[in-house]
């Protein structure tokens, strides 16, 4: 595996081969189909999604959205026309797998392999990599939306569905103890006309 730095200044080196390389040079080993690993030299993050991204969106095409740097490292290699078919296609996939079922998304794979358009193992890589961002994704929105409504809620001044049911609770009791008490105080004499 060429595992490759990136420096400040947006230089490249390669700590395999102990040399500095070009954008020219990393696209070559990724059509060559080596296995790349670029990391931030400052903080240790991978970054080879964002540095391919820029690489596809110097070429032909964008791939835009939640890629994962595997996926974009095939779609490099494809190259051409493919390469931007492709992408347009895994882009559009990614943004309707939010509101798909796993069928259809199994359905939508199988049908990109059937046309040969990615490899059975792609497939199956793409599947799992779809329901795991969607779920991790709708997981993040509901947190997000709940966080929200607790921030407005408090702000707002308005009592909560938990607040509610408390006070709710509280008026049972009250309405009870008054009713002992009118028992045992006797009921009140009515108003005789």
């Amino acid at each position: 595996m060429h595992r490759i730095k990136k420096y400040a200044n947006r230089k490249l080196y390669d700590t395999k081969d102990k040399k500095y390389i070009s954008r020219t040079d990393l696209s070559k080993l990724l059509k060559q189909g080596r296995d790349v690993l670029i990391i931030d030299n400052e903080s240790g993050e991978d970054i080879t999604a964002s540095v391919v991204s820029g690489l596809l969106a110097t070429g032909k095409g964008k791939a835009g959205g939640a890629v994962s740097s595997g996926v974009l490292i095939q779609l490099f290699r494809k190259g051409g026309n493919a390469l931007t078919d492709y992408a347009k296609k895994y882009v559009s996939f990614w943004q309707n797998a939010l509101t798909m079922a796993e069928e259809e998304i199994d359905d939508m794979v199988k049908g990109l392999v059937k046309n040969k358009e990615i490899s059975k193992s792609e497939g199956s890589r793409l599947k799992n990599e779809i329901l795991a961002f969607t779920s991790s994704l709708k997981g993040w929105i509901s947190e997000t939306i709940d966080r929200r409504l607790k921030e407005i809620l408090s702000a707002a001044s308005l009592a909560t569905k938990d607040q509610v049911a408390e006070l709710e609770t509280r008026i049972r009791t009250l309405e009870k103890k008054l009713e002992q008490f009118e028992n045992i105080q006797g009921k009140p004499e009515k108003n005789v006309k």
